[in-house]
């Protein structure tokens, strides 16, 4: 038995613009309890992808001693240039700054296995469906453990 994509796919997807703060991000992210958000263009073609742990680095050790210097400089009296100044205002920033935009994706039709075979290789959490082009859905790890678990006597039978 071969499952495909469509059938397992998340369709009711929360996305983000490159123009999305990346706190704007964070919160849809925690509101929808998901773990990543698809970057989209108004026609809903992928762009990039952005997840916890992209928002996680940038919150990071490195970002804040790089954010407390400039702090330190500006109430020095030293006069900071304007993307300077963006930069610590963190609700300024915006996704496309941090968006992983090498985006391994796969068609509606692409197989359980196959789905799976991308995430192994590829060391991904999910993948974004696409339909000429168009997001239309998700998978994820828990889609492909869940369609396993709900079909293991089917997909166990022999293949000749």
């Amino acid at each position: 038995m071969t499952i495909p994509a469509k059938s397992v796919m998340t369709t009711d997807m929360v996305t983000v613009s490159p123009e999305t703060t990346i706190v704007e991000t964070a919160r849809r992210m925690l509101i929808h309890h998901v773990s990543a958000v698809p970057v989209v263009d108004p026609d809903h073609r992928p762009l990039g992808l952005v997840s916890e742990g992209d928002i996680m680095r940038h919150f990071g050790a490195q970002f804040q001693n790089k954010r407390a210097e400039w702090l330190r400089m500006l109430a020095e009296g030293e006069t900071l240039a304007p993307e300077f100044l963006a930069e610590i205002r963190l609700n300024l920033q915006h996704v496309r700054e941090i968006m992983h935009t090498a985006i391994i994706s796969a068609d509606e039709d692409a197989s359980l296995a196959e789905l799976a075979d991308l995430m192994l290789k590829h060391g991904i959490k999910r993948i974004p469906i696409l339909r000429d082009g168009v997001l239309v859905g998700i998978v994820s790890r828990a889609d492909v453990v869940r369609a396993v678990v709900e079909n293991v006597d089917n997909l166990l039978e022999p293949t000749d």
